[in-house]
């Protein structure tokens, strides 16, 4: 039983780390977008850069949030079985700021589709200050997984 708990945890890290690699990368994609200015070539191809990477990031969240839920639901079919840390209030905290790097991954993605259809992009410095939300969210989230705090 701890063994594949063991598997499991390990590819929930896997592939929340392959997510989160579209969500560093892909903001940094709409900076380029948003300097690429009249280089229409330039701009095709970050876009379709951007829509990949934001199909493959979705597909990585949903591997990740499969294997987190079946981590979820081992804690409470085979309790005895599994690490108990106590109170999990830093379980909720730390999924509050998951759907927080969730919403922005989305808010990113749709900025790409925006651009495809020829709409207007924030100002690439702007894009490159909102470049910096994820790392700081992260760095929570993974404070709160290793320390369980409370």
């Amino acid at each position: 039983m701890v063994d594949a708990y063991v598997w499991i945890k390990s590819l929930h890290v896997l592939f929340v780390m392959a997510w989160v690699a579209a969500v560093f990368y892909l903001p940094r994609i709409l900076v380029n977008i948003a300097e690429a200015g009249a280089e229409p070539a330039v701009k095709a191809r970050l876009e379709l850069m951007g829509l990949r990477l934001y199909r493959f990031g979705h597909m990585m969240f949903g591997i990740a949030f499969l294997f987190g839920l079946t981590l979820w639901l081992g804690w409470h079919i085979f309790p005895s079985f599994l690490p108990h840390w106590g109170e999990m209030g830093w379980l909720h905290a730390k999924l509050g700021l998951v759907v927080l790097l969730l919403i922005y991954f989305v808010w990113s993605g749709r900025l790409v589709k925006r651009s495809v259809k020829g709409g207007a992009l924030p100002p690439a410095r702007t894009l490159r200050l909102l470049n910096e939300l994820p790392v700081l969210l992260l760095l929570g989230v993974i404070f709160l997984a290793i320390a369980k705090p409370f």
